[in-house]
């Protein structure tokens, strides 16, 4: 089948220079929320022209097949921008990491495949796609047991077993020795006329080993491993660009791996957790029990209501508002946004006290707080924050649990001990609005209820939101 539209050799890494500046301005436009959509945008330029020149250049598939598989790519993308709740884009993010590092293994073999059927044997090649192939295969069967706990149809509770750490390291050696014995002695099983054992028994381990590294992992980490997967399928296609000898794909999968590393590495240190520990699936320990939530809160829980919450308001000169994954399940963030824009309006200072991991995802609370008009300016960071919490009259609480439990600075161990949090039970009255006295994801319970100025307005965070902007507006 012959190309397309045929290029000279220069043409082609002209137009692959282009498509990689438009990745590094899309991904520096992305670092801003005003400039974050014109980035997605620019990012998908690049791409399309990168893919674009690629298919007419080269011969690999008739342009019919080519243009059905654009449509259906298309019209999966439209549906999943469409139906996915903000919620659930961990998990979403979690499938898609898999499925870069899937196609990098599947891409990285089948190379190999064509490459020894012709009978050509570059040792390079063969080492990179190797590595390709042991990346992409934990990258795709880590990635689909991390959504799958996200989801909820698998249980997010850590599976840790005795000998597990020495499980994972017979399934790495074996993936590893079957990648040197592919460079070494690619043909030790007799005459390769359409497939490569070795690679394919090194693909079985690395998926073995990639169910391995995230199964020990509990629900409340998953966001680490989330990140960190993401920088695995960058380095997955990366090492496939180099089997390929495609440079836009290495510098796309190069920054896409920087990314998701420099994102782990900042994961980590808001959730106080040992990269090491991340890399070799170390994390996961398991949080409290009810007997000890019983101690904690029995007869110390003080409840509160809409219309005390609104005089509570009347008196305040300062607010901040802490938004959690409740009120993004809620979809509250309209109601907040307006609640803040009255209390604005009557001279109150408000701001808005964001985590870093608040809401499972860096920057998923901005996002949703963007999305109902909140300006920027009134986002503050946890150490930007924390400090202003003692001169503060209210601080309200929405849906938010670990990121403000005080017990993390406390505790000697436990899934969130010495995790940095929003010291918010220094202001003078906190209002946590929860459905009920449920723990976080990590399973740890909460002092900061049970503390004397906390008030608790139990109830759905839209509902409650709604009814506290309706009183508040009654009464101004």
């Amino acid at each position: 089948m012959a190309a397309i539209l045929p290029l000279p050799e220069a043409a082609l890494a002209a137009v692959y220079l282009v498509a990689s500046v438009l990745f590094i301005q899309g991904l520096r436009d992305m670092t801003h929320p005003r400039t974050a959509p014109r980035g997605n945008l620019i990012s998908a330029g690049g791409m399309a022209l990168a893919v674009g020149v690629t298919v007419l250049n080269t011969d690999i598939l008739s342009p019919i097949l080519l243009f059905a598989a654009l449509l259906v790519g298309t019209a999966i993308g439209g549906w999943l921008a469409a139906t996915v709740e903000t919620t659930e884009m961990p998990q979403l993010v979690g499938l898609f990491n898999g499925f870069g590092g899937g196609a990098s293994a599947l891409v990285a073999g089948a190379e190999l495949t064509g490459m020894f059927t012709e009978g050509s044997f570059a040792v390079g090649v063969t080492a990179t796609a190797a590595l390709a192939g042991i990346i992409g295969s934990v990258t795709f069967w880590g990635s689909m047991v991390a959504a799958g706990k996200l989801h909820g149809v698998i249980n997010d509770s850590a599976v840790r077993y005795d000998g597990e750490q020495v499980v994972k390291g017979v399934f790495l050696l074996v993936a590893v020795l079957a990648g040197i014995q592919l460079v070494v002695r690619p043909n030790l099983f007799g005459p390769m006329p359409g497939w490569v054992p070795s690679y394919w028994v090194l693909v079985a381990a690395a998926s073995v080993l990639g169910v391995l590294l995230v199964i020990p992992i509990g629900g409340a980490d998953m966001p680490v491993v989330i990140a960190l997967l993401n920088s695995y399928s960058g380095l997955a296609a990366a090492t496939t660009g180099f089997v390929l000898g495609n440079s836009v794909l290495i510098v796309a999968g190069t920054l896409v791996g920087a990314s998701g590393l420099i994102l782990t590495v900042i994961m980590c240190e808001s959730m106080n957790r040992s990269l090491a520990n991340v890399f070799f699936g170390g994390i996961g320990e398991s949080g409290g029990d009810g007997e000890e939530m019983e101690d904690i809160y029995e007869g110390n829980i003080t409840t509160t209501s809409t219309e005390e919450v609104e005089m509570t308001l009347d008196v305040a000169q300062r607010v901040v508002i802490v938004p959690g994954y409740g009120m993004a399940v809620a979809q509250a963030q309209h109601a907040v946004a307006e609640l803040a824009e009255l209390l604005d309006e009557n001279d109150v200072d408000v701001e808005f006290g964001i985590h870093p991991v608040a809401g499972r995802m860096p920057g998923h609370m901005n996002v949703l707080l963007a999305e109902a008009d909140v300006p920027y300016e009134k986002l503050r960071d946890l150490e930007e924050i924390n400090p202003t919490f003692s001169q503060t009259d209210v601080v309200i609480v929405i849906g938010a649990n670990d990121v403000v439990n005080p017990s993390a600075n406390t505790a000697d161990s436990g899934p969130i001990a010495g995790m940095p949090v929003l010291n918010v039970g220094e202001a003078r009255t906190v209002i946590v609005n929860k459905r009920s006295l449920s723990p976080g994801f990590s399973g740890v319970p909460n002092p900061l209820f049970a503390q004397d100025n906390t008030n608790m307005l139990f109830g759905d965070a839209k509902e409650s939101m709604q009814e506290l902007v309706n009183v508040y507006k009654e009464n101004h």
